[in-house]
């Protein structure tokens, strides 16, 4: 490969506000959420770079950003994860907040009203469109996609194209290897309604594009090229479970990213949409775009001498909410930093109980745990999701939680609520139970398998 992945498009701060819901407004029925917690993250072509980073090695974005706060965040926020060209942008950063309570969206708040220059390029964005390997197009209605000589500069590239459209934004320019919108954008574009695979037909002749494929959720997408229609169904391993809503914030930038990370590196096709729908499924399960955010501020000051108990007493008499989840922790991997970054979303503080290294062994084996204690304990109080760590010595937690009382207890989707032993005793100090989704493919017995027939 002689150049990089080449992100072109308008990135935007989205933010996360979580709450609790458990009043409605006197003056109106509509919720009134009790703010916990803030948490920031690039969104439109920032996602998609911060994305496609994860699949390919060399990756730049061209975006615009603004001479504000708003840039600014975005800045630090992508520092580190992909190379940035910026181009300038008139007007304020567009800031787009979901106010969320529960984990549930209540509603979305969009400020700002920044657009791209329509200047002259820098000789540095002429060259990097000239030398790309791949370039994925992020096209939000913000001004960078239809920025004339970038367009005129994305149809002279012999490089695949993957452009990802937005009923704000312009059409593809002709010749694109692949249009990736969803279904509901694409019939928007068609301006009738239709199968997916029609649709796909009708707008790959329309845009002049090598290919056309139409995202259709939880069943995949709908891909038509010069040889026909074909479906590329999401894999059974990577579905969502049926018990969890998921959040399907960035989705779309998920599969985008990943096909033209997949052509990036030389992949055909077909073969790039297949890794492509997997992929977006396995995003979804694992919390999707939320995954990707910071907190904007801590919410709560740790404090080193403060149990689990007594933060679960202060948090209490704040009038917050206490979140706790528990498990053996044996050599901390992917699906259990996904589980505790989810876990800490749903309140104000997340408290996890840790089976002694006595109560995994009779859970687990003579040869468990791997990793003492101490420093599960150790490694748990270093993750920023985690405020509190509690340690106990039976096979089950129930006891810990008979005194902690958490307002929220969480286990992995993977679990039914009736088959919990804690169930109960979380139910009967006022609390209930929350499943999230696991990451498919990480499993701590597994790893330990892995490494010992390495």
């Amino acid at each position: 490969m002689s150049g990089p992945l080449v992100v072109v498009g308008d990135t935007l701060l989205d933010i996360d506000v979580d709450g609790s819901a458990d009043r409605l407004c006197p003056e109106a029925p509509v919720p009134v959420v009790d703010v916990g917690r803030e948490w920031h993250r690039p969104g439109g072509a920032g996602l998609a770079a911060r994305l496609a980073a994860r699949s390919a090695t060399d990756v730049v974005l061209v975006t615009a950003l603004g001479d504000d706060e708003g840039g600014a965040r975005l800045t630090r926020l992508l520092a580190g994860e992909v190379e940035l060209c910026a181009l300038p942008l008139e007007g304020e950063t567009v800031r787009k907040t979901r106010i969320r309570a529960a984990g549930q969206s209540v509603v979305r708040l969009d400020h700002g009203d920044g657009r791209a220059v329509h200047g002259p390029l820098d000789e540095r964005v002429v060259s990097l469109l000239r030398s790309a390997s791949a370039i994925l197009v992020a096209d939000y209605g913000r001004g960078v996609a239809s920025h004339p000589r970038i367009r005129e500069l994305l149809a002279e590239t012999s490089a695949p194209v993957v452009w990802d459209p937005h009923p704000r934004g312009g059409p593809p320019v002709p010749g694109a290897a692949l249009v990736t919108p969803n279904d509901g954008e694409a019939a928007k574009f068609a301006g009738e309604p239709g199968t997916p695979g029609e649709l796909a037909e009708r707008l790959r002749a329309e845009w002049s594009a090598g290919a056309v494929a139409v995202t259709v959720g939880s069943r995949g997408a709908v891909l038509a090229d010069g040889s026909g229609t074909r479906t590329t169904p999401v894999p059974n391993g990577a579905r969502v479970p049926a018990s969890v809503r998921p959040d399907t914030c960035g989705a779309g930038d998920r599969f985008a990213s990943a096909v033209a990370a997949a052509l990036f590196e030389g992949a055909d096709l077909d073969a790039a949409v297949t890794s492509a729908v997997e992929s977006a499924a396995r995003f979804v399960a694992a919390g999707a775009a939320t995954a990707l955010s910071e907190p904007a501020e801590p919410a709560v000051a740790r404090e080193p001498g403060l149990s689990g108990f007594e933060l679960a007493d202060r948090i209490r008499r704040r009038g917050g909410r206490v979140v706790a989840t528990g498990g053996c922790f044996d050599i901390l991997h992917p699906g259990h930093v996904t589980l505790l970054r989810h876990a800490r979303e749903l309140g104000d503080a997340l408290i996890v109980c840790v089976n002694s290294d006595e109560s995994v062994r009779r859970l687990k084996g003579p040869g468990r745990p791997v990793v003492t204690a101490a420093d599960r304990v150790r490694v748990l109080r270093a993750l920023e999701s985690v405020d509190a760590v509690v340690v106990f010595d039976e096979s089950s937690p129930v006891e810990v939680l008979r005194t902690l009382r958490p307002d929220v207890w969480v286990k992995g989707g993977d679990y039914a609520g009736a088959d919990l032993p804690e169930a109960e005793v979380v139910r009967e100090g006022g609390g209930r139970i929350a499943l999230v989704p696991t990451v498919e493919g990480y499993s701590t017995t597994r790893l330990i398998e892995t490494v010992s027939n390495g």
